[in-house]
Formats: C-alpha cells, sequence, structure tokens
C-alpha cells in the first residue's frame, strides 16, 4: 500500500512539475518527435559522412604511416648496402693501390737494371776505344821511336858502315820495334 500511495504521491509532484514549469505532454511528445527526425536527418546527413570523411582519413594516415615505416625500412637497407659498397669499394682501391706501388717498384728496378745494362755497354765500348787508341799510339810511338832510332844510329854510324849495312841495321830495328 505504501507503494501505491507513494506512485500517487509521485503523479502529484509530477502534476505540480508539469504546472510549475508549463510542460504539457502533448507538445513534450512532439519536442521528442521532433528532435528524434532532427537526430535522424543530421545523423544520415551530416554525421555520417563526417564520419565516413574521418574514417577515410584515418586509413590515409595508417597507410601513410606504414609507407613511412617501409620507407624507414628501406632507407636503413640502403645505407647498409651502401657502407658495404664502400667498404668493398675501399678494400679494392687498397688491392689496385697496392698493385700499383709492386707494378711501380718493377718498373723501377727493371729500369735499373736497363740502365746498369747500357752504362756498362758504354763503359765496355769506352774502355775498348781507349784500348783501340792506345794501340794505335803505341804502334805510332814506336814507328817514331824506329825512326829516331835510326835516323840517330844513322848519323852516329854514317861515316863507318856501308850503305848496305845500314840498310841492313835500320830494317832490323824496325823489325824489332813492331813485333815488341
Amino acid at each position: 500500500m505504501n507503494l501505491i500511495f507513494a506512485a500517487a504521491d509521485a503523479a502529484g509532484k509530477l502534476h505540480d512539475i508539469q504546472s510549475t514549469f508549463g510542460i504539457e505532454g502533448k507538445y513534450l511528445l512532439m519536442q521528442v518527435i521532433s528532435f528524434s527526425i532532427l537526430a535522424f536527418v543530421l545523423y544520415r546527413f551530416f554525421f555520417k559522412p563526417v564520419l565516413a570523411t574521418v574514417d577515410e582519413r584515418n586509413a590515409e594516415i595508417a597507410t601513410s604511416l606504414a609507407n613511412a615505416e617501409a620507407m624507414k625500412a628501406k632507407l636503413e637497407a640502403a645505407t647498409a648496402e651502401s657502407a658495404d659498397i664502400i667498404k668493398q669499394a675501399q678494400g679494392e682501391a687498397g688491392k689496385i693501390i697496392d698493385q700499383a706501388r709492386v707494378s711501380a717498384k718493377e718498373f723501377m728496378e727493371r729500369q735499373t737494371q736497363e740502365a746498369t745494362v747500357k752504362a756498362q755497354d758504354i763503359i765496355a765500348k769506352a774502355q775498348h776505344s781507349t784500348e783501340l787508341e792506345h794501340r794505335k799510339m803505341v804502334a805510332e810511338a814506336r814507328s817514331e821511336i824506329a825512326r829516331l832510332v835510326v835516323s840517330t844510329t844513322r848519323q852516329v854510324l854514317a861515316k863507318e858502315l856501308s850503305d848496305a849495312d845500314r840498310q841492313r841495321f835500320n830494317e832490323a830495328a824496325a823489325k824489332e820495334l813492331t813485333l815488341a
């Protein structure tokens, strides 16, 4: 029974609230229906397209973030690959430099050997030429000495030897000088 009194009391209070605020049921029902229609129209023609646009943008952002991560991974891979290529190139450059040094050293040794051989050839030719010149000078000197000896001997012996003896003596002295 208390429940019935409570319900009656609540209905009375509801009636007091309606009369105090000027709320009438038929207008309240019309406002609820108008609000529902407005909410439906707003949802259908405004919120739904806005939400679809927001979802599209979120999808684009997610795709862009995924692409950025993929590009970052590719960039890291390319950086690592370029570092490896640079290391390989440095190694190959070092090998080429070493080979060039070895080749240059071998070339220099070859040139030095060739220059030594040429210098020895020149020295040998000079010695041979000097020797030939020396022999020629000795032969000329012997010939001149023989002539002088013959001339001196002729002057000394001119009075004591006959012409045949002088001739024989000159020939013997010339032969002896040319043989020695």
